[in-house]
This record gives structure tokens, sequence and C-alpha cells, in this order.
């Protein structure tokens, strides 16, 4: 709305005040006012100064981002997918799970690369006979190996005609159907038992040769701080009896949890236009045994 300045029913007195004449002892005529400058106007901001704003944000972001992850996969939960069939018929090849790094404390090799200068384990937690356990192998610490804790600090861990022997008594287990795998488009039935550790711990183990090279063992003593490692593919696992021998307690990655995603091994993670054909469904989010 245009605001509106009356003037009176006189001529404009400004203009009177100029025009007439100065009487003697008269008041000089006002001069005239001087004239306002224009505002100036503010300079546009330089669009290269913005780009780089923009940037600056973006690469915060995005820093920001990566500390949230890297803490998350640090301190408590790392993604780890299964290239294996040691753990069968537990975990299978193309299988995506979490581990959960806080369950028995944390050492160097809780953290990237090892990094961390200190050794043993802060906030540390015994495993229980029968936990799933992601550990870095003693004699190549780069290398993730995932199997099961069977011998704990002092037991004596054997193999006797194809049976798992700890502390010198029989584990007990029961014959249970089949394990049925594919291979080259053909069905192939696996033995399986039901086995149950001291303690009520119970799993499944897959027996592909009856009486194989690892089926009969000396007796292992585990020493103090180290662990005996199977994998529940007995005949088909390179674990504590051979290559990965004792492992010690710093060691120790995590314990894994449960499974959230599963291929059948022809598409990784990343190829999700291939999920809707490879996927194990069944298998999302099932908790490890």
């Amino acid at each position: 709305m245009t605001e509106m300045t009356e003037t009176g029913g006189d001529a404009d007195p400004q203009i009177l005040a100029a025009d007439a004449p100065a009487e003697e002892g008269g008041v000089e005529p006002a001069p005239p006012p001087e004239p306002v400058p224009a505002a100036t106007a503010k300079p546009a901001e330089p669009a290269k100064k913005k780009e780089e704003e923009s940037w600056v944000e973006t690469v915060k972001t995005v820093a920001y981002a990566l500390l949230i992850a890297l803490v998350i996969r640090t301190f408590l939960f790392q993604p780890f997918n299964i290239p294996s069939g040691s753990m069968e018929n537990t975990l299978l090849i193309g299988d995506y799970l979490f581990v959960e790094k806080y369950a028995y404390g944390y050492s160097r090799y809780s953290f990237p690369f090892g990094l961390m200068p200190f050794s043993g384990r802060i906030f540390g937690s015994d495993p229980e006979r029968g936990d799933v356990i992601v550990f870095k192998l003693p004699s190549d610490p780069s290398t993730d190996y995932i199997k099961r804790v069977i011998g704990l600090p002092g037991d004596r861990i054997q193999m006797i005609n194809d049976r798992l022997y700890i502390n010198d008594k029989i584990v007990p287990q029961k014959r249970i159907a089949d394990y049925v795998e594919n291979i080259d488009g053909f069905q192939h039935h696996v033995v399986r038992y039901r086995e149950f550790l001291p303690g009520g711990r119970a799993h499944d183990v897959l027996d592909r040769d009856p009486n194989g090279p690892a089926d009969n063992t000396d007796v292992y003593i585990v020493p103090p701080g180290h662990y005996f490692m199977m994998g529940d593919n007995r005949d088909n696992s390179d674990d504590s009896r051979a290559g990965v021998g004792y492992v010690p307690a710093e060691n120790l990655v995590g314990k894994a949890e449960f499974i959230f995603f599963s291929t059948n091994g022809s598409a990784r993670f990343w190829e999700f236009w291939k999920w809707p054909w490879t996927v194990r469904y069944e298998r999302l989010f099932t908790v490890i045994d």
C-alpha cells in the first residue's frame, strides 16, 4: 500500500520560502536539503566461495559417517562373510554375519589392522565352550578364521575313531537327517550328527569321511590363555587339529551372533539385481548356535 502525505490547502511552504523576497530583519530561507546518497548495494557472494563451502560440508558429512562406522565396527559389530565350507551346515558359503566385538573385551586385533599398541585384552571375558568365534590366525594375524570353541584352557582334546573326547570323556552325539547339498546339479548326502558338548550346548557336525586323517589324533592339552577351535564340517576344516594350532585369547575378534544376509554363492552382497534368484531367504536374520 502506498502511503499518502497531506500538504494542506496552501502552496508548498518550502517553495514559498524560496521565492518570497526576504524582508529586512527577516529570516534567511533554509538551504535546500542535501541529496541523500543512494545505499550502496552489497556485492553478490562469489559463486566460487559458495561452491567451496558446499564441498566443505560434503567432506564433513562423509567424515562423520566414516567415523561413526569406524566406531561401530571397532567397538560394537563387524560384518563378515563366509568364503569356505569348514563350518557347514551351521554356516554356508555366501552367508553374511555380524560379529559382536564386545563379547570378550578388546585387544589390539579389535582395531583395524591391529594398530593399537597394547597387548592382552581389556574389559575381557572368557568364551564359553560351543561359541562360534572369529579370530586372527596365530601364524598370520592378517587372516580371519571362524570356528567353534571346543577346548578351554587346561582341557584335554582328542579324536578317536571319528568321535570327540574332552577330558578323556566321549562327547555324546545323535544321528539326525543327512545334510543334503548340491554339487554340479546333483544332490549329495552327508552324514550328520547332533553333538552335545559338556555344559549342555548342542550343534550339528558333518562326517564326510569316516576315519579320515583328522579322525584319530594325539591328545591336545590346551595351554593357559589359549583355546582349541574346530570346524563343524569335521573332515573339511583347517583348525586346531592341524594348521591353526592353539588360539591365544588376544587373537579373538568377537562372537558370531546372527546371519543378516545370505546368497547361494553365485552373487555378492552388492549384486542386488541377482538377489531374487540367489538369496537364501530362509537364512536371513537367523541366530548362530
